[in-house]
């Protein structure tokens, strides 16, 4: 019986790698040979494979994988340089901002996250149509679930705005699917994370982290609160994950990107023991002029003289006459024991606390999150005269010494600040309208409900 579930679930998850076509990534259909849920949820352990094989997705693919948001978010803000003139895969035109509606980067970024998605929503019809699994199990997977595709869609919502909001396995259903508007979506999505919290219990089900728990999803949820101004009410969640015994900030900055410490949310780790992180990789060049990506000169002027983040996690490299510098914050390229990819770790709640409480002109109150990061790099505190508008902007750019090449975080506070624009200074190409990815055309044509494109394309 149990060689028959491990044939069960090892078949279903590779149907669902496959159950979304790279042509209709909205049109979906079910192989005819795909199982049905019953048989893959019958116990606890095969529904934890199953979600297993999404985490694995994580990581291979879409927003969270260790070479995608970081390096495409990157190069598409001031943080990275791509050095490559003229390719296929898109991304010279994403870095230049010349891309359209049909740039194969866009599209495969787009397909990622929904053939994540769609397998969200297959594990979440499988826990609803269970009878075998107890409540407690599928309460708690379905919430695991929910959180991970709502973090998804906040994704899919930053970077191209108005997005379909999919929550079916069903073919003729999602071939027709129209778009939420962005603030829509914001709303399905807090009322998703709303529905999943209550059902997750703080600790870890792994000793690791590398699966969410309730402070991760509530750290996704006062995200959302963030994007929609809604300053107090991510003030308490934060808070809250700041008081819990789980977290303590750690203050040795070699230590930052080891998985074993307890500044972190969530990681993911790699696909086989001993697996670099993909960031180890992404961003590497050494004794060589880079082939493929650097850090701007934009970002390396951000970071003051003797900021310790600047002599740890960034590698200068001297070819002849010039320097380049690369992302070092990730250092094991071989037989890894010691990093896996970060996806939330506390410093990200202090620089929100922080921000919520300066937003609500609280200056006094929202100092010690801001310096607590500034103060472990070596830099000296921000003072109380401090106003507003300058805490705030000191805010923005601590963000940005602190999580460069990460997840996106660049692209995703330079929107929320309201400050994308800055970027006209160093994209010669800048137009207000590339705030917004385009939907890719494929998509476009195979489903009008998805018009119309974003302005500008």
């Amino acid at each position: 019986m149990k060689f028959k579930k491990t044939i069960y679930i090892c078949f279903l998850l590779a149907a669902l790698q496959l159950c979304v076509s790279c042509e209709k990534m909205l049109d979906v259909k079910l192989p005819d040979n795909q199982i049905p849920s019953g048989l893959v949820f019958e116990d606890v352990n095969t529904a934890n494979a199953a979600v297993a094989g999404l985490y694995a997705g994580l990581w291979e693919s879409a927003p969270l994988a260790g070479d995608q948001s970081g390096r495409l978010l990157g190069m598409y803000t001031d943080d990275l340089v791509y050095h490559v003139a003229s390719s296929n895969n898109g991304f010279p035109e994403l870095y230049a901002y010349t891309h359209v509606d049909s740039n194969p980067a866009i599209y495969t970024f787009w397909s990622s996250v929904y053939q994540k998605i769609y397998l969200a929503n297959s594990i979440l019809e499988g826990m609803e149509n269970s009878t075998a699994l107890g409540a407690d199990d599928k309460s708690r997977i379905s919430a695991e679930v929910l959180t991970i595709r709502s973090l998804l869609f906040l994704y899919l919502q930053q970077i191209f705005g108005d997005v379909p909001y999919a929550e079916s396995t069903d073919y003729q259903l999602n071939r027709l699917l129209g778009k939420l508007s962005s603030a829509q979506m914001l709303e399905q999505i807090g009322k998703d994370l709303d529905k999943a919290i209550p059902l997750m219990a703080d600790q870890y089900r792994n000793a690791e982290r590398i699966y969410i728990n309730r402070k991760v999803a509530e750290l996704v949820r006062a995200r959302v609160y963030m994007q929609q101004s809604r300053w107090a009410e991510a003030e308490i969640l934060l808070k809250g994950i700041l008081q819990s015994s789980l977290y303590q900030f750690q203050n040795d900055l070699t230590k930052v990107f080891l998985k074993s410490e307890t500044h972190i949310l969530w990681q993911l780790k790699p696909r086989n023991a001993g697996d670099a992180t993909k960031e180890a990789s992404a961003y590497y060049f050494v004794n060589a002029v880079p082939t493929s990506f650097s850090l701007t000169d934009d970002l390396v002027r951000a970071f003051a003289t003797g900021d310790l983040r600047f002599q740890h996690w960034i590698a200068p490299v001297t070819v002849g006459a010039n320097t380049w510098y690369r992302a070092n914050k990730y250092k094991v390229r071989s037989a890894n024991t010691t990093e896996y990819s970060i996806v939330f770790r506390l410093e990200e709640v202090y620089l929100l606390l922080s921000e919520a409480l300066a937003r609500q002109e609280k200056i006094v109150e929202a100092l010690p999150y801001v310096n607590k990061t500034r103060q472990r790099a070596g830099l000296t505190a921000i003072g109380t005269d401090v106003s507003q508008t300058v805490l705030l902007q000191a805010i923005l750019d601590e963000n940005r010494r602190e999580f460069f090449t990460e997840m996106g975080h660049r692209f995703i506070a330079l929107k929320r600040f309201g400050q994308f624009q800055s970027l006209s200074t160093i994209k010669p190409n800048w137009k207000k309208h590339f705030e917004l990815w385009p939907i890719p055309q494929k998509d476009l044509l195979l489903n009008n409900q998805l018009y119309p494109q974003n302005l500008g394309y």
